[in-house]
């Protein structure tokens, strides 16, 4: 269960890992369960707007539980949430390139350690992340899965769209204001014309924006809502296209 304490062996590695992306020091989290042998899938995981939180540590720590590498890469700098977030936020939603370097950059460092398998790669995020995870696999990267939690649609660019070949899955909440219907359906036009071959959109009734995050109360903003039931159905689709595309870990 997505709200549950993470369950993990005393070989559990989890480290923060500094990276460099434009000049600008990004601090990722790792883990991963020494005591497993050899490579393994591995997770990218895109953290939401406000930050790299404890809650997506928490993913990762799952998710490695499950016997996967997963690292949550930074997109905002300080590996932590940040007050000012919005500010940096939205200069960065404008700018495609800078997008990838930083999806990119969080990659290189996931598939450089020596448990990581390169040719088992997954990417999901959370709100704008899922838009960054989208955004890496247009970038020529082999990858297998993408995955986005109330994630917003990626600008359209149709001609990069055509060269994704990785699974994907959006969940989305129909009452979300930031992720309005006529978003969500330009996007579905997009992949059917991209001739994407395997796409799904997963819509949870009567639930708004943030809805795997038990923190998205405390924000003073309209929409923002934790939904326990979205949370753990979406949870469980995220694990069971892991097992489709990489089989038993």
């Amino acid at each position: 269960m997505p709200g549950a304490p993470p369950l993990y062996s005393a070989f559990m590695r989890l480290q923060d890992i500094p990276y460099q992306v434009d000049g600008q020091e990004m601090v990722g989290y790792l883990a991963v369960d020494d005591e497993r042998p050899g490579p393994r899938p591995s997770v990218l995981i895109c953290h939401e707007g406000f930050g790299l939180s404890d809650g997506i540590r928490g993913r990762a720590i799952r998710l490695a539980s499950l016997g996967y590498l997963a690292f949550a890469l930074d997109y905002l700098g300080g590996g932590r949430p940040r007050e000012d977030a919005m500010s940096v936020l939205g200069p960065l939603m404008e700018d495609r390139p800078r997008i990838k370097r930083i999806a990119r950059a969080g990659y290189e460092v996931m598939v450089g350690q020596d448990q990581a398998d390169a040719s088992r790669v997954a990417v999901i995020g959370y709100c704008f992340g899922g838009t960054m995870a989208f955004e890496l696999a247009r970038d020529g990267l082999d990858v297998k899965a993408v995955v986005g939690f109330h994630a917003g649609p990626p600008a359209p660019a149709l001609d990069e769209t055509r060269t994704v070949r990785a699974k994907v899955l959006f969940c989305l909440g129909a009452a979300d204001p930031i992720i309005p219907a006529d978003r969500r359906h330009a996007f579905e036009a997009e992949l059917a014309e991209a001739g994407v071959e395997d796409w799904r959109i997963e819509l949870y009734g009567g639930v708004g924006h943030s809805f795997t995050n038990p923190k998205a109360d405390e924000r003073a903003m309209p929409g923002l809502k934790y939904h326990a039931d979205a949370d753990r159905r979406s949870w469980r689709s995220l694990l069971g296209l892991l097992e489709e595309v990489f089989g038993p870990v």
